[in-house]
């Protein structure tokens, strides 16, 4: 479903992402693993359509995302770190106005918004502004709005950032059940350790702009000696304190402000 070959990301001398290969399969959960700024936000970009590779090369579904871009755009869905929902609009709305820019039939999308909405336990507030919702009520409705156009992949950037571990939880019993149940394949980052080890099937890490290690949790940890998913990471990326990327973070608030302007 996604395969990158010898992909390469330059900013001027500054190589971001440096020649890292990887497959994932349909219907595989797929963590992908990383220190802050080792190159997990400049992949997401290129695989997302809005950032061609140095050199190298992205398939999803089979199409090119640098060249192919709307039909590419139309086989994924997204959650971004930062909120993305419009706050004066209820769930509903959200729902129904991301429906439209992906040009859903109206009788498709009511059943579909009914159906997601039902799935994240949202259905009772659909008519509530998004405002009064909490952290995450407003996570699971912006998956459930990523998965409204029938995507074959979903990309989830942190989604359980700043939630509590019931909400966390929850949000990934839902995304379980989705895989299982309509063969979603997802592609998924997250600094929470156990997450990655309880979700995925497969995990690459990242580091430095290359990939250190692929496998299972378990295959890492056997390589690594660690007895958690935390040790082998730590022993794969050393324990050293990262700063934040600022370039990543600006250009994934850019990422979400395009999506937003209508997914032009």
């Amino acid at each position: 479903m996604i395969r990158v070959s010898n992909l390469v990301k330059n900013y001027g001398d500054f190589q971001a992402v440096r020649d890292i290969s990887f497959d994932v399969d349909e219907g595989e959960i797929f963590a992908f693993l990383g220190p802050n700024g080792a190159g997990k936000t400049t992949t997401i970009k290129i695989l997302t359509t809005l950032l061609k590779p140095t050199s190298g090369a992205v398939e999803l579904d089979g199409l090119d995302p640098s060249v192919q871009h709307n039909e590419a755009r139309k086989r994924f869905g997204i959650v971004f770190q930062d909120p993305s929902l419009d706050d004066e609009l209820t769930a509903y709305e959200n729902m129904d106005f991301h429906g439209v820019l992906y040009k859903v039939p109206r009788k498709i999308r009511r059943e579909r918004i009914e159906s997601l909405l039902k799935l994240f336990e949202l259905w009772d507030r659909r008519n509530d502004p998004v405002k009064q919702y909490s952290g995450g009520m407003k996570r699971r409705l912006e998956i459930a709005r990523g998965l409204l156009h029938t995507p074959k992949i979903l990309f989830l950037d942190e989604p359980t950032l700043g939630l509590d571990p019931q909400t966390r939880n929850q949000l990934w019993t839902h995304v379980k059940k989705l895989n299982e149940d309509e063969r979603v394949t997802v592609f998924m980052t997250t600094h929470y350790m156990e997450e990655a080890e309880r979700v995925a099937h497969r995990i690459a890490i990242i580091d430095h702009g290359k990939i250190v290690a692929q496998g299972t949790a378990q295959q890492l940890k056997e390589q690594t000696g660690g007895e958690t998913l935390e040790q082998a990471f730590l022993a794969l990326t050393g324990s050293t304190i990262r700063d934040e990327d600022a370039s990543s973070v600006d250009q994934m608030r850019s990422m979400a402000r395009m999506f937003r302007r209508g997914r032009s």
